[in-house]
């Protein structure tokens, strides 16, 4: 198949964190055989005029048999638009949060559901948030996460110590950093690595035992997972838990928030799920996880049923079926 993948997020030189989970789906796909072209934003710069530009790069593009869209709105609604082609669109999260909340996205995602031959979802939970906002996306949803590439997050001998965590993602309040810097200094010991930025940032510098990184390259995480006994994502919500998945997939423990999808994919053997509004409750989820093994064996054997390579074949199916749908 010709695939266009069209998306507001994938990485590249200053933003190489970017969208990671789009461009290790496409690698998955062009291992298959397929020929992918891509319109897509791989800057964080530019305001929302860059996406103009994104709408440029999808009516320049060649016609696809299938174009594979990341994010309901604006992407998916630049593909519905400018497009012809079969449309196939992944929800990821935010975009379905922004239903009702924002004016006239809920009009515009309305479009695009009816454009798209299918919607994935990353996760039950979303497929359940995004149906109840629109009821016409029921029938033709179905569920894929982002997957993770097992030959890049692989088993590494956990170190020695006292117990070392890790939080991987924007320091904004949807991550809930603050109340897991807060939780983790009830422990007394170890040590709390952030990998990420944002403006919450002030709140957790100078505190003991707390390391900021800054955004890093995806491509260093795996390195930084190697270093860590447990990883840590607490949010308020997480449609899925792409970080979570990471870890797993190098044999760490999580503490994961009990919001969202995590209770999918985290069984008990793997880690922790929490109230991510109760400190105590956050500080015993750490110490549990730490607790476990090390490296942990579970936690890997969990993640592998969402193998980038298994989740790019289930969406090789639905591309296809697309493309032969009467529709196209």
């Amino acid at each position: 198949m010709r695939i266009l993948i069209v998306s507001q997020m994938y990485p590249g030189p200053t933003a190489p964190d970017l969208g990671t989970f789009v461009a290790q789906v496409e690698g998955a796909l062009l291992d298959r055989g397929h020929d992918v072209d891509r319109a897509v934003l791989d800057s964080r710069a530019g305001g929302k005029l860059r996406y103009l530009e994104l709408a440029r790069r999808t009516l320049r593009s060649r016609r696809p048999d299938v174009v594979y869209a990341h994010f309901l709105v604006p992407s998916g609604l630049i593909a519905a638009l400018g497009t012809r082609a079969p449309l196939v669109v992944t929800a990821h999260g935010r975009d379905v949060r922004n239903i009702g909340w924002l004016p006239g996205i809920g009009a515009a995602t309305a479009f695009v559901v009816r454009r798209a031959t299918t919607v994935i979802c990353v996760s039950e939970y979303l497929r359940r948030e995004l149906e109840t906002k629109l009821p016409d996306a029921r029938g033709k949803t179905e569920v894929v996460s982002s997957g993770v590439d097992l030959e890049q997050f692989t088993v590494e001998p956990a170190p020695n110590g006292p117990p070392r965590f890790l939080c991987v993602g924007a320091l904004e309040e949807r991550k809930n950093v603050v109340r897991l810097a807060d939780a983790f200094a009830r422990l007394g010991e170890g040590a709390l690595t952030f990998a990420g930025d944002g403006p919450l940032r002030a709140r957790l510098e100078g505190r003991d035992g707390v390391r900021l990184l800054g955004r890093v390259p995806h491509a260093d995480v795996p390195r930084l997972l190697a270093e860590t006994h447990v990883l840590c994502q607490p949010s308020l919500i997480e449609p899925l838990g792409q970080a979570l998945l990471e870890g797993m997939a190098c044999g760490r423990s999580v503490v994961a928030t009990r919001i969202g999808g995590p209770p999918e994919f985290v069984p008990p053997e793997a880690g922790v799920l929490v109230d991510p509004l109760d400190v105590s409750a956050l500080a015993g989820a750490l110490a549990q996880a730490a607790a476990l093994p090390r490296p942990n064996e579970a936690a890997r054997a969990a993640a592998a049923a969402h193998d980038v390579r298994t989740q790019a074949a289930r969406i090789e199916a639905i591309l296809s079926r697309a493309a032969a749908s009467p529709r196209a």
